[in-house]
């Protein structure tokens, strides 16, 4: 993995998580110094939000890691880390009318790169590198925008 390791943060299972999630990891990199962190939190509400939906995870007792490095002054790398899935992340295509499916789409036209790669200990990191330049919130505002037209 590449980049300055900020911070290990451990959620439950749970959908709240993916807000608590979302307030700490703004936070870590705010205090790291990173301005523009709008579109890491977008994607990080949607790989925890997956998370807690498609995994072991979501499970009683289930527990979702998300860490959190810088890649420079302009980047950083999330992975969220859940306990194992018999289903593999996908962008799926969704429909005007769907109500979810839409998560990974919002995180493959937010980041600048993403992926998936399986855990030592049986478990799936799904990662993303976001920009966290001013550059970074026309891509918020544009995920923001095709969701609500959705």
């Amino acid at each position: 993995m590449s980049g300055r390791f900020l911070a290990e943060l451990v959620f439950p299972g749970v959908p709240r998580s993916a807000s608590t999630a979302r307030s700490c990891v703004g936070r870590v990199l705010t205090e790291a110094g990173h301005r523009s962190v709008d579109a890491v939190l977008l994607v990080v509400s949607e790989l925890v939000a997956n998370a807690v939906v498609h995994t072991v995870s979501g499970l009683v007792g289930g527990l979702i890691t998300v860490d959190v490095r810088e890649i420079g002054d302009g980047m950083a790398r999330i992975d969220v880390i859940d306990q194992g899935a018999l289903t593999v992340p996908r962008v799926h295509e969704s429909s005007d009318t769907d109500c979810a499916g839409r998560g990974l789409q919002i995180v493959e036209q937010t980041a600048v790169r993403w992926g998936v790669r399986d855990d030592a200990l049986g478990g799936r990191a799904v990662w993303a590198e976001v920009l966290t330049t001013e550059d970074a919130s026309f891509a918020v505002m544009d995920a923001s925008l095709y969701e609500v037209e959705a």
